[in-house]
C-alpha cells in the first residue's frame, strides 16, 4: 500500500451507556477557532445537537485548533458519526459561508488536495470508549486543564468556552453538562 492510499481507519464500539472521549481538530491544526464568536457558534451547535437528544454531555472544550468532548450517545439512533456530523457539520458550512462572505484571506489555507473547501481535519478524530470511573474522571480533568496546558488561561474556570465552570458550580451557561 502507498503512503497516498493509506488511511488509518478508526474503529469505532458502539455500546450503550458507555462514556466516548471524542477529539477532533481543525484543518491541517489551523487554529480557525481562535475567534471568541466562532467559539461561540461551536457551542451553540453543540447545544443545538445536545437539545436533539443526540447525547448526554459530561464534559466538553473548545480549543483554538480542537475539540474534546465526553459524552454518551443515545444509541441506537446516535451513534458517533451521526453525531460528529449534527455537530461539525452546519457549524462548518456556517462559517465556510460567512468566510466567503467577507472574502477571508484564510479560505486560501483550507483547501485540500481536491480542491475541497475544509474546516475539520479529515478522518474521524480520536475516540476512546470509556470504561472505568477513574478513566472517566480522568478525561474531565485532562479536558478542563487543556486551556490552562496551553498557557490560554491560569485556571480552567477561566476558560469560557469549557464545561469547567458548570462543573465549579457556574451553571449559567450552554451547553449544560447532564448528570451521568
Amino acid at each position: 500500500m502507498t503512503p497516498q492510499t493509506h488511511r488509518k481507519r478508526l474503529k469505532r464500539f458502539e455500546i450503550a451507556g458507555q462514556g466516548r472521549y471524542l477529539t477532533f481538530s481543525c484543518y491541517q491544526r489551523i487554529a480557525l477557532l481562535d475567534n471568541d464568536a466562532i467559539k461561540d457558534r461551536f457551542v451553540q451547535q453543540l447545544a443545538r445537537a445536545q437539545s436533539r437528544g443526540a447525547f448526554r454531555l459530561v464534559a466538553w472544550v473548545v480549543m483554538p485548533n480542537h475539540v474534546h468532548l465526553l459524552l454518551i450517545p443515545s444509541l441506537p439512533d446516535w451513534p458517533v458519526p451521526r453525531i460528529l456530523k449534527a455537530v461539525k457539520r452546519p457549524f462548518a458550512q456556517h462559517v465556510i459561508g460567512r468566510w466567503r462572505e467577507l472574502q477571508a484571506p484564510i479560505l486560501l489555507r483550507l483547501h485540500d488536495a481536491t480542491g475541497v473547501t475544509r474546516f475539520w481535519q479529515r478522518g474521524g478524530g480520536y475516540d476512546r470508549n470509556i470504561v472505568s470511573d477513574d478513566e472517566l474522571w480522568g478525561k474531565i480533568e485532562y479536558i478542563h486543564a487543556n486551556p490552562v496546558r496551553s498557557n490560554l488561561v491560569d485556571r480552567p474556570t477561566d476558560w469560557r468556552w469549557s464545561s469547567a465552570r458548570w462543573y465549579a458550580g457556574q451553571r449559567d451557561g450552554v451547553p449544560v453538562v447532564d448528570s451521568f
